[in-house]
Formats: structure tokens, sequence, C-alpha cells
């Protein structure tokens, strides 16, 4: 480890290559701060992004975001694409949380609106939508209606009852990604996410209330809808068990499909297998059908929030201006063309724990925002702020149009609760004004805001680097944790 922070090579201020070395088939590239390079440096993760560089088919560069940790294979914050021909497609370079993703709701109120009525909002969103370990939904999935949700994804959600028409277009792939198959997902993940639709679950999945507390950008805020001091809403979850069963049954393909293509790995966890061959086409179905499963589960929480403001409030969601301004996606593989040696190409993109950020003008963006960029919500911890910016440019020529996902932690679970021992977090919170409900106090303890970076640090990364633009920043008023 020390060797690589040694051997570092600076292209600027917020680019810095790990050069090709022993197996290496392209360099390392971390976006960070020279002031965020230690914080990188304190576990393996820069090693996972040496270790992903050796993978058949990789183009380009093995890359890191600013908010890198460990991860299971490829590191959280870890941006890979690989060529269709040789390349290869890895359950360990998208996440076990297939599609977790981040989802923003603008609302016509500004905070004075709302204080008088913040707990209230809170303990009915906490009523309202189940979270916490193997929490379980109002929704009873029958098999044929499970299937149709692996296929159609929010679309799913949207025809039948959970939200509005509208959604959809703001939504990443408008919330359905084409060639899902749900015969590659096996029963056991049928049966995990039969009951799990509309939950949030936990862990670092969270349900905010925000404040608009700074704007950058005022003519783009506008066209998104964004006012200061405006009341917003953020949803952070995925594909609950489902998700994380289809990603543990294709580990265990994967690993048998690395002998039997005789494809050499620095470590076991970067499992694969060629994106062509038998195995690498049933786990990209097997993928999408997860993914199209959190994009439903978000959209019916999205409903739910609507119905509580609706209940607290006593106004209707259109009345309140409860439109969503998009939903974007961290764990997956996609098939994108981006320049690649001056040449444009189609690859594989795997981005974990990391976000698309396309600029203007690109193909699938909104008609709202197709001469803006894509919107890009970056979620803090629970104690500081999370922002919005926008897609640019030097995303596409940088980093296969990706930008960061979030803060990332800087502790372990274990750590964090270890370091808590004693500590009141929900008092804590709320005598910074933010009002926090949770299924138990180990998860706010794992989740206390020092166990992060500082997502401010990490924002200034990909703005001064040119990967998205700060439009917005918010801070939580209220929270709803697992």
């Amino acid at each position: 480890m020390i060797e690589l922070y040694k051997d570092l090579e600076k292209v600027d201020d917020y680019r810095w290559i790990i050069p090709k070395s022993g197996n290496m088939r392209v360099p390392g590239l971390i976006f960070s701060s020279e002031k965020m390079l230690n914080q990188i440096f304190s576990d393996e993760a820069p090693v996972q992004v040496k270790n992903a560089a050796t993978l058949p088919g990789i183009v380009k560069y093995s890359m890191a975001m600013p908010d890198i940790h460990w991860g299971y294979g490829l590191p959280i914050g870890g941006v890979i694409a690989t060529n269709l021909d040789d390349g290869i497609i890895s359950p360990g370079g998208v996440g076990s949380d297939i599609n977790c993703g981040v989802r923003m709701i603008r609302t016509n109120l500004s905070q004075s609106d709302v204080k008088n009525h913040i707990k209230s909002l809170i303990s009915v969103l906490f009523q309202e939508i189940p979270c916490g370990v193997g929490s379980h939904g109002r929704i009873k999935l029958s098999r044929e209606d499970e299937k149709k949700v692996l296929i159609e994804g929010s679309q799913w959600a949207v025809k039948n009852g959970y939200g509005w028409t509208e959604d959809v277009d703001f939504t990443e792939d408008r919330g359905r990604l084409d060639g899902a198959d749900h015969s590659a997902v096996s029963n056991r993940a049928m049966e995990r996410g039969r009951d799990q639709l509309g939950t949030l679950g936990a862990g670092n999945h969270f349900l905010e209330i925000q404040v608009v507390d700074k704007i950058f950008n005022v003519d783009i805020a506008q066209k998104f809808g964004i006012f200061k001091d405006q009341i917003c809403v953020m949803v952070h979850c995925g594909s609950r068990g489902l998700g994380h069963q289809v990603c543990d049954d294709y580990l265990e393909k994967m690993g048998r499909a690395v002998s039997k293509y005789k494809i050499e790995l620095p470590d076991r966890q970067l499992a694969c297998a060629p994106l062509n061959s038998p195995e690498g086409k049933e786990y990209f179905s097997a993928m999408k059908s997860a993914a199209n499963y959190a994009y439903a589960n978000r959209q019916c929480i999205m409903h739910w929030v609507r119905c509580s403001f609706e209940k607290v409030l006593e106004q209707s969601a259109e009345k309140l201006g409860m439109h969503l301004i998009y939903d974007v996606t961290h764990n997956t593989a996609k098939i994108e063309e981006h320049s690649v040696d001056g040449k444009n190409m189609k690859v594989c993109v795997h981005r974990k724990g990391a976000t698309r950020s396309f600029p203007a003008k690109m193909p699938g963006l909104p008609k709202k925002y197709y001469d803006i960029g894509q919107p890009v919500i970056i979620p803090g911890d629970m104690g500081r702020s999370s922002f919005l910016l926008v897609g640019k440019d030097k995303a596409m020529e940088y980093s296969f149009g990706s930008t960061c996902h979030g803060a990332g932690r800087l502790m372990s679970r274990n750590k964090a609760i270890k370091i808590t021992k004693g500590r009141a977090i929900e008092r804590e919170l709320e005598d910074k004004g933010i009002f926090v409900k949770s299924r138990g106090r180990e998860t706010l303890r794992e989740e206390f805001p020092e166990a992060y970076k500082d997502v401010r640090d990490v924002v200034e990364v990909v703005h001064n680097a040119g990967l998205s633009e700060k439009i917005a920043q918010l801070i939580p008023i209220g929270v709803v944790k697992g």
C-alpha cells in the first residue's frame, strides 16, 4: 500500500494515476484532492483499483471516485468499462445491492410551512414506509405480478396506481432496463423479493426531509424547480433481498466460470465471465431484473411519501407540488457508447457506488433537461448535507460519464458502533435540529455522521474536476432510518 501511494502520478489537482505494473492491462485513475488522499489510502480500496485493472477487456482506466472505500472485489466508488468483444461482466463490479439509488422529490413548501409539522411528518413516514432489516411491505405480490415487476420496473408501479405517469419520464432508463429476464432469477431471490416491494431496508438507506440551504447556479436550479429554503425529500434504497440474492447466486456461478474460461484474477472476489458467454448473458439479464425491482421499489416508496404529506398537511400532493426531480442509480452495469483512444465504441460500464453524470444533449435525457444535463444527486450523512448537481462534458471525456454517489464511509460499521458507545446519537441530532426515527439505536450508531467522509469535500472534487457542477446544497431536518 505504501508503495502504491509512493508511485502515484499527479495529473492535476483532482486526478491521480496508478501506473501500470504487473498484470495490469490499464492504469488506475483516482479522482481526489490532495487533502483527501490520506483518507482514500486508509484502507485497501486503492489496491482493489489496481486489481480491477487486470480484468480481461478493460479499457482506458480502472477508476475510483473520491468517495471510494473498500468493497467486495471492486471498491465502492469504482468505475470500469470492458469492451464487448472479449470483455467480462462481474457481479462484484456491480455490487450486492443492485440498483441502489437515490430519488429526489421537490415541493412548493418552504421551511416555515413545515416547521410545526416536521415531527408529525417523520412519524407518519416511519409508520407508512416499512424499514429495517428484513422489513416486509404492504404489497403482497403474486408470482406472476413479481415477474411483471422484474420486467417493467417502475412502469409497473405507476400502472398499478403507485405514482404519476410523469414520474417515469424523470427516472433513469425511464425506470426500466430492457433485456431483463425473470427466468434468470432464482426461486430463492424471488421469494425474498415477494413481500419487500415498497420497503426502505436498513444500513445506509434512508428517507430524508431536507431544506435547500444554498444555491450555486440559480438558472439551472430554477429549471430543476429548486429555490432557497424549499422543502425536498430524498429517498435512498435499492433492490432489497432480491438483489442481494441475485448477486450471491451469480458470484457462485462466476467462481466456476473463472476456471472454465481460464481467467486469471488477483482476487477471487472479482469473479467474472465473458460478457458474451452463457454465464455472462444470464447474469446480465438477472441484474437487469433486480434493477427493475429497485426502480419499482423507490417508485412505491415515493407514492407513500406523497400520501404521508397529504395526511399531515391536509393538501393534495399535486397542490403541494411533489414532483420528481430525478431518480439516479448506483450499482449497475450498462452498455453505453463512449470514446476510447479517440474512437467511439460500445462498452459495458460497471458503476459500483458511482452515478451517471451525463451532460446536455445526451440521448435518453428527459426532454425538460435535454439542454441542461442530467440531475446528479449526491447524498451525505444524516447530520450534514446533500447536494444536487448536473452532469458535465468532462465526465464523458474522463470517466465514462460517471461521478461519485455519496460521501463514502470513513470507518467500518463495527468501529462506528465501538466508537459511539455511550452516546445518544438521536439526541445529538435533535440538538442540531434534525428529528430522527429509526428501528434501532445500533443503526444510528453505525450511521453516525463522523463514520462518513465530509460530503462537501467529495463534491468539491467532482465539481472542480469537471465531472458534475454543483447546483444546490440541502440540509436534513427529518430522517427515517431502518
